[in-house]
């Protein structure tokens, strides 16, 4: 790990962003809270959100991060049958909290792939990526691609 015992602490955020597309049968089936695992957004935001508090224990060299707002949100793009995920990550630390927001896109993505695989085997996750990070010595990025649509499967 990176010795970060001189870094300032300073308030932290990281928003990361990705996406899953799957089948119409799978889209509207989720859309209607009818896959036979329950109720895939609830599982998966939670899952987003733990695994963000975990990263640490999956990637080897992150620090362990004292988190205090992790929250994700779905968006439900009908004309791509796909769902776009959005996380975001806050502390005040003295490291960044971007792998923390990959991590729960990234596990929110993976839970709805397993809760809707029956139905779907084939669905794609795809764009996972940094949009903003806020604080530290470079101050704030932004992606300058922005978010971007999946192409429909």
């Amino acid at each position: 790990m990176v010795d970060v015992t001189a870094k300032a602490t300073t308030s932290r955020i990281a928003i990361a962003e990705g996406y899953i597309a799957m089948s119409d049968q799978a889209f509207d089936m989720l859309k209607n809270n009818q896959h036979e695992k329950g109720d895939v957004l609830a599982v998966a935001r939670i899952a987003g959100i733990q695994a963000a508090k975990k990263c640490a224990d999956l990637i080897p060299l992150c620090h362990p991060l004292n988190l205090s707002k992790v929250q994700v949100d779905f968006t439900l793009l009908d004309k791509h049958n796909s769902v776009r995920i959005e996380a975001m990550c806050k502390l005040s630390g003295q490291t960044g909290v971007e792998m923390e927001a990959l991590t729960a896109v990234s596990v929110s993505a993976l839970t709805l792939f397993d809760m809707c695989k029956a139905v779907d085997p084939s669905m794609q996750i795809s764009g996972i990526k940094v949009l903003h990070k806020q604080g530290g010595k470079t101050g704030s990025w932004s992606n300058q691609s922005g978010a971007q649509e999946p192409a429909s499967r």
